[in-house]
Order: structure tokens, then sequence, then C-alpha cells
């Protein structure tokens, strides 16, 4: 493979440019891409031009070229259209999976190969293993990164054709890495949160697409104890922005959001981190997607992630006919929530997943209806 060309997504952050380095210094043709995946819409909260710039200067720190292209169009269209229509159903998307899947992984792949190169390359945490003549997507060995979440929507086509050159590697590692060769972005900090939205307030981004209504907040009892403005704003396990004060007869204790009624525009919420409103040992999904084309039986126990960075958890899952599944946790689980990704390891083998459609939490809760894009 050495002196093969690889493009590299770079981001204009430290792990995409020790990906570069690492594949540079192996011997490989690198050429580096920056993805514009959002048009400015004005607020001045976007660090894209920042991103840019680093990107620029990295990539002639390495003495390779970099190319530009904007997905800006398809982003909007595939990923955020999605995102939208997810919220204003209830439900919380994960837009980076999406992301993924249809730009990183699709039309930035189909832009590496109008360079002429075979593989592309990103500064994901997560790694590719060769089986046979098949592929796997395999855990990062630092489980603090470990980004194969993000990536279980990928198929065998896009794992032949990426590498990870960060799989082996921890932060601390790479950032040395950086350091060492004297890369402007080795100290720099880690993007948070949805790339789309950066540093601004969350709520008030979304309003500027989903418009507020006023609704209840109410006990589980059904005692009205203020309100919100809109219930999309808020998903199950959410502890800011109730702005609950004192209650009469209720403990000085946080509240949480147990349930949501999407129809009545009602939030739910009750005390305690573990309330047993939030707790769940039953889900089901929307179709799944295996990585290796197919799942591994109709009933298979395994391990399971229903958010980024969860520890794995035991569970039984049965295939149905119609390709979603029916998932059972040993334990009960915490403030699983539809709409997001059920991620389903053998070890550290991920072997697919599905976005979450409904639990059997005993709070009502948004759940799959006829709205479902």
């Amino acid at each position: 493979m050495s002196g093969e060309r690889v493009v590299v997504g770079m981001s204009g952050g430290v792990d995409s440019s020790v990906a570069a380095l690492l594949l540079r210094d192996a011997g490989h043709e690198v050429v580096g891409v920056f993805m514009s995946n959002w048009a400015d819409d004005g607020s001045g909260e976007c660090r894209a031009e920042e991103d840019r710039r680093d990107a620029v200067a990295v990539c002639g720190q390495l003495g390779i070229p970099i190319r530009f292209r904007d997905f800006s169009r398809e982003y909007r269209n595939e990923v955020f259209r999605q995102f939208l229509s997810e919220y204003a159903a209830g439900r919380t998307p994960n837009p980076d999976i999406a992301c993924n899947r249809e730009i990183k992984f699709k039309h930035f792949l189909a832009a590496a190969r109008e360079l002429g190169a075979p593989t592309i390359a990103t500064g994901h945490y997560a790694r590719v293993e060769r089986v046979g003549s098949g592929y796997r997507l395999r855990k990062a060995v630092d489980a603090n990164k470990d980004q194969s979440y993000f990536l279980h929507q990928l198929g065998q086509e896009q794992l032949a054709a990426t590498c990870f050159p960060l799989g082996d590697l921890d932060k601390a590692q790479v950032r040395a890495i950086a350091a060492g060769h004297g890369l402007g972005t080795a100290s720099k900090r880690d993007s948070t949160g949805i790339c789309f939205i950066g540093e601004r307030d969350f709520r008030e981004f979304l309003a500027r697409f989903l418009p507020s209504q006023d609704g209840e907040i109410r006990t589980p009892e059904g005692a009205c104890i203020g309100h919100h403005p809109g219930v999309c704003y808020f998903t199950l396990g959410q502890r800011e922005g109730l702005q609950i004060g004192g209650v009469r007869g209720r403990a000085q204790a946080p509240w949480f959001v147990i349930g949501k009624d999407v129809a009545r525009n009602i939030l739910y919420v009750d005390q305690g981190h573990a309330s047993p409103w939030l707790l769940s040992r039953n889900l089901r999904t929307r179709f799944a997607h295996w990585i290796a084309g197919a799942p591994p039986a109709t009933r298979f126990a395994c391990v399971a992630q229903t958010r980024y960075r969860q520890p794995d958890q035991a569970c039984d899952v049965v295939v149905d006919d119609d390709g979603t599944l029916a998932v059972h946790f040993a334990a009960p689980q915490r403030a699983v929530t539809p709409g997001q990704s059920l991620v389903l390891y053998s070890g550290d083998n991920c072997l697919g997943g599905a976005v979450i459609a409904s639990t059997d939490a005993p709070m009502p809760g948004v759940a799959e209806g006829t709205d479902a894009p």
C-alpha cells in the first residue's frame, strides 16, 4: 500500500493533521481535502474559516497539496433536513452519524476517487480490519476517544476504501506527535457539540427553524409546576433549562425530563437522576444496518451502547422479519432516547446499529409514528 495516493479529510484539527503526517511518513502520496459542510448563516458563530486556515497551514507544513470541496448543499438536504424533522417530531437525532454516512463516506469518498485516490483517511479514532474477503470496524485502542459509535452506518464498500491512522493511538500520543513536528494544531482544543451549531446556544439556534410554543411542565401525577417554550427543545434525562423553582411539598432537588407528550406539548419531569420513570429494559428500533451486510443471527447476545461513550451494556437482540430490532437489556437503562442510535458490539467489533424507535419506560415518551421520515 506504500506509495498509494490517499486523500485525507483535513478538518483543521490536531487529529486530521496527525493522520496526514503519519500517512506521509509511511510513504503515501497524500492529498488533503478541506470540506465545507455548513454554509455561513451570518451569525458569526461558525469556526469554518479558522479551521480552513489551520488546514491550509498544516498542509503547507507537511508539504502536501490541499483541495477544497463544498458539500453544504448536500449537508442541508441529506443531514440537516432530517435533523429538523426529527426534532419537530419530539425525537433527539444524532446528525454526526448521518454526516458520516451521507457526507464523509459518500460524497467525500466520491470526490477522492475523482482525484484518483482509491483510499480515504480521516482523524477518527477507530480501526478497520480485513478478515478474509471482508472488513470489520473495530473500536479504537483509546476507549475514551473511540468513535466507532458514530461510524456504525458504514458498510463493506466504505471500509474497503478507508483507513483510520489514529486507531492504535491515544489522544496524548497524537498531541505529542503533533507537537514534536511543530504542527500549529498541536494544542488546538477539540471541537465539541453539533458541528453546525458551534458555541452558540442550542435552543436559540433551534428556535430559528422550529418556533417556540409555550406548554406546561407537569409531574408524573399531572400537576403543573411550570412552563416551557416547546417540547422539541428538550430531551429525556435533561436537567438544564427547566427553570423550575421551589415546588410546595417537594424537596429542593434537581428536576429531570422524563417524558414528552408531543401532541399536547406537555413536558413531564421528576426529581432524581435515577428516577424510575426514566428507566427501561426493552427497546425497539427502526430498520437496522449491519456492517457485514447481514446480522450474525436472527437471535443473539451481544453488548450495546445507546449513547456515545456509554459503557457496554449486555443485551439480547431479536431481528424481526422487517429488519427492525427488539432488544432486551440485562440491567435497566437510564434515559434511552428515541431518535438516538443503538450500536451493537461483539467484543471490540462493531456489528452495526439502528435508530431507537421506542422503549418500555413507564412514562409515555415520544415514539415512532406516522410522522417519521
